[in-house]
């Protein structure tokens, strides 16, 4: 089965990091532009960010720049999501997907909350 699976969620007080991974079950990251996505309670769906076949990292979402960084281990198959100096909009879901938005994960949880 073709789909990429999220970990690394959880509950962190405002100010705490967390690293997400999302590992590519069923596709080879290689080649691909990957993309993180959140969505909060509520809210609509939201780009967090991209990390190309190159491992250079983009976040689109303005909120989140200087604090979330994208990577990625080809030979992982897996790309990471960090995230640091965390604050309580920041809650939602995770999600990554392939640059087409074709394969799409479970999602794993964030929850900001002191």
């Amino acid at each position: 089965q073709v789909r990429p699976v999220e970990s690394g969620g959880g509950l962190v007080q405002p100010g705490g990091s967390l690293r997400l991974s999302c590992v590519a079950s069923g596709f080879n990251i290689t080649r691909y532009l990957m993309k993180w996505y959140r969505q909060a309670p509520g809210k609509e769906r939201e780009l967090v960010g991209t990390n190309t076949p190159g491992d250079i990292s983009t976040m689109f979402a303005t909120s989140v720049r200087g604090r979330f960084t994208s990577s990625r281990d080809n030979a992982k198959n897996t790309v990471y999501l960090q995230m640091s100096s965390l604050k309580v909009e920041d809650t939602g879901m995770y999600y990554c997907t392939d640059v087409n938005e074709q394969y799409w994960g479970p999602g794993t949880q964030v929850t900001v909350s002191s």
